[in-house]
């Protein structure tokens, strides 16, 4: 993202209030925006120079990058086996039984199901599954967000689904984004933006449903529900302090389609599931992700996602965070919802599909520059916090970025590049043993993962 195409939110404004930086304030957005990127080429580059004019330097940084990699693994693997558990438990759980006592007949669950050209049996699926959940339906708000972009076709699915269905829950919204608005970013965020606008004033204020007893769910649209969802993410929204300064984060599986899928696909999708399942035990470095959960009335307050971003997901946290002057959180509910894995018609084509979800969700680091730019300008937040926050996010990319390449390939640096007199000393000899047993050590952080991915 450039700072001189993009705006920027502050705090304390709403998402339908933007600007462009300028003077002082772009100069110091696109230094924020340039770090994540320093960071991990210049890790790269001081490894390959390194081990080039001092390869025992970069020898003993390996041997001790791999070591801090061993225990990452021995607390990454930690944290996922006590998420296994937990979700093993909550999904045994009677949601209904555990609400009993607590008043929850006035929350209604709007769940926006935004769509381009996803075929009928993808679209009809997420919403079979809000049929086929615990919750009353008359407490289900459904609201289906087509792209008019996409043409006319899916406009007439989502027709044919309202007919279908619209009789069946509280209320049945379908929405028609417009195409081209200035300003906006062709995708999710501002779609379901506009079919959250559409939703306040078509049916909250229609039916004066107050804003506060709406919890929104902004699925994907292959997302399918599980049967006591709503339940258990009723009785975590009744049961949290300040919940309307939460957002509410499920597990996602990519499981819908994991027989048809190929095992690479398989293997991608379960890492990706068995990461979040690591990022829900440990809730101060959680953000949003995918489908998530927010109130209806603090999200209307910032002017809902942000419509000109490809990371909309996680950035709706970070609006949220600001705008109520860190005051803010994600609650992990430890609850399943599915979706699909990546699969195409051809091998090849699923392994471009891989590629471009794992780089869309990789534009996360976009929240980098906007975190940063905002914790130094926003006075009200503690330093602790500011500090946490920046290191947790900036280790997160910095590691995505560079540590797959440190240990497949830069871990011989030293001994292709240091020279003949670097080669004849004993840490040479050592250094590729040393690492060896250091990784197979690190493999039962995949053999765990392997036994809870047959469970």
């Amino acid at each position: 993202m450039n700072v001189n195409e993009d705006y920027i939110k502050t705090p304390g404004f709403s998402a339908g209030h933007a600007f462009h930086l300028q003077g002082k304030d772009r100069k110091l957005f696109r230094l924020l925006e340039i770090l994540p990127g320093a960071l991990s080429w210049g890790t790269i580059l001081i490894i390959v120079i390194f081990s080039i004019f001092k390869p025992v330097w970069a020898a003993f940084f390996i041997i001790a990058f791999d070591l801090y990699w061993l225990l990452k693994t021995i607390h990454l693997s930690y944290h996922h086996r006590h998420n296994w558990k937990r979700l093993l438990h909550n999904i045994k759980v009677d949601w209904q039984e555990q609400l009993e006592g607590l008043s929850y007949d006035h929350i209604y669950h709007m769940v926006i199901l935004p769509f381009y050209k996803e075929g009928r049996e993808v679209v009809e699926g997420g919403i079979e599954s809000l049929l086929k959940t615990k919750y009353d339906k008359k407490k289900i708000i459904v609201v289906l967000a087509a792209e008019e972009r996409a043409g006319e076709g899916p406009w007439a699915l989502a027709q044919e689904m309202k007919e279908k269905y619209g009789d069946v829950f509280a209320h049945f919204l379908i929405t028609r984004h417009p195409a081209d608005i200035v300003g906006e970013m062709a995708g999710k965020g501002s779609n379901i933006s506009y079919a959250a606008e559409q939703s306040r004033i078509e049916i909250l204020d229609k039916y004066n449903i107050p804003y506060e007893d709406v919890l929104v769910s902004a699925f994907d649209v292959d997302t399918i529900a599980w049967e006591q969802y709503l339940l258990c993410l009723t009785w975590h929204f009744l049961t949290t302090e300040d919940r309307y300064l939460a957002s509410y984060q499920p597990v996602p599986l990519y499981n819908n389609n994991i027989w048809q899928a190929p095992a690479i696909s398989r293997v991608t999708a379960m890492s990706s599931t068995f990461w979040q399942m690591i990022q829900q035990e440990r809730p101060e470095k959680l953000t949003t992700f995918s489908s998530h959960s927010v109130p209806f009335s603090v999200l209307q307050k910032i002017g809902y996602w942000q419509k000109n971003m490809v990371s909309e997901d996680s950035r709706i946290f970070w609006n949220l965070y600001f705008a109520h002057d860190g005051h803010y959180k994600v609650v992990p509910i430890s609850y399943p919802v599915s979706m699909d894995a990546n699969l195409a018609p051809t091998f090849w084509q699923t392994m471009v599909n891989i590629y471009k979800q794992h780089r869309r969700w990789s534009w996360g680091v976009e929240n980098v520059p906007y975190m940063l730019f905002n914790f130094i300008k926003h006075k009200g937040i503690p330093l602790k916090d500011k500090i946490k926050y920046s290191a947790i996010q900036l280790e997160g990319f910095w590691s995505l970025a560079t540590n797959p390449l440190v240990i497949l390939l830069l871990g011989w640096l030293p001994l292709i590049l240091g020279g003949s007199e670097f080669r004849a000393t004993i840490l040479s000899y050592n250094l590729p043993i040393i690492t060896r047993n250091l990784m197979i050590l690190a493999m039962g952080g995949l053999v765990l993962s392997a036994i809870i991915a047959f469970t």
